[in-house]
């Protein structure tokens, strides 16, 4: 049986971001009315959680595809569940299996690859994801949660001065292409399959028309046309802006827990409290083909190497 509109609820968890949704069973089929009414809370809370879903591999991609195509897997996973290959699942011991025990230690000293820190997801691309889906299968009982924050919110927050000089600001997004270890597998992965774009350092939402901040320490690179040190001066600026709590929601994960978050209008910062401890932790995402960014000058993005993020994705293996 379906949910009906009437047994929804969306309940505001943060000042600016964030809601809890319940009274809707995200394994069954959804009514227009429903996929409605998720849609627009996604655009005004910015990222929804969803609790006590009983989802697979198979609904979680159904789901999904309500709101939109669906991307392969990950621009560097070659090996997603069989059968489904938009599933890209995130499990630091799948990772270490493929890469190594040094995986984890050498991710820290990378800038452009498995990246733990602040992110939009697939920035590099030139159309990236509009929206992400995860699923939480299983998770520990302490530590582990994700934070994300409102990029329209960090823009809004700046000072009208700083927000006229962004907006015609552009800033390189890079996957791949960095100096990298001797004998460092992921990071030739990924250096052979490079995805670098340059994009608007604030985007123009193409449903809302909300202006956001579109950089991120994950995968932007530099500011272009500015010298090393602007640059630097810039970014830093900004990811102090974008990263200040009172734009930011934390949430903590159980199993069935479900969030999914625009991806045009958030960064989100995975877990960094569990290294030291001896844990499983593995969770599932589906991501949604996104657009081209466009800035408020009307310039949309440019590609510079690797191609759109699409569900045609491959990954070369070398």
């Amino acid at each position: 049986m379906t949910s009906t509109l009437n047994a929804v609820s969306v309940r505001p968890v943060a000042g600016l971001i964030g809601a809890d949704i319940s009274g809707v069973d995200l394994s069954r089929p959804l009514g227009e009315e429903i996929v409605e009414l998720i849609g627009n809370a996604l655009h005004e809370y910015k990222v929804l959680f969803f609790r006590d879903q009983d989802l697979d591999h198979a609904s979680q991609i159904a789901f999904g595809r309500r709101f939109g195509e669906l991307t392969y897997a990950h621009p560097h996973d070659d090996a997603p569940p069989g059968g489904f290959p938009e599933i890209f699942t995130i499990d630091p011991r799948r990772y270490e299996e493929r890469y190594g025990p040094d995986f984890t230690r050498q991710a820290r000293r990378r800038r452009y690859s498995y990246f733990s820190g602040w992110h939009t997801d697939v920035t590099a691309a030139v159309n990236p994801p509009s929206g992400s889906i995860l699923r939480a299968e299983v998770v520990p009982e302490r530590g582990g949660d994700t934070t994300w924050t409102n990029l329209v919110a960090a823009y809004e927050g700046l000072s009208a001065p700083l927000r006229s000089f962004v907006d015609g600001l552009r800033a390189e997004h890079r996957y791949g292409g960095a100096d990298r270890p001797a004998g460092d597998a992921y990071a030739k992965r990924v250096d052979d399959n490079p995805l670098v774009a340059v994009h608007p350092v604030v985007r123009v939402h193409p449903v809302t028309g909300e202006r956001a901040l579109f950089v991120n320490p994950g995968f932007t690179s530099h500011v272009v046309d500015l010298s090393p040190s602007e640059s630097k001066a810039v970014l830093d600026l900004l990811y102090a802006e974008i990263t200040r709590p009172e734009y930011t929601v934390r949430f903590r994960w159980e199993p069935g827990s479900v969030a999914f978050w625009d991806n045009r209008a958030t960064a989100h910062l995975a877990p960094r409290d569990l290294e030291h401890l001896d844990v499983e932790r593995r969770l599932h995402r589906v991501t949604l083909v996104g657009d081209v960014p466009v800035g408020p000058d009307g310039r949309a993005s440019e590609l510079v190497a690797g191609k759109p993020f699409t569900a045609e994705h491959t990954v070369k293996v070398g």
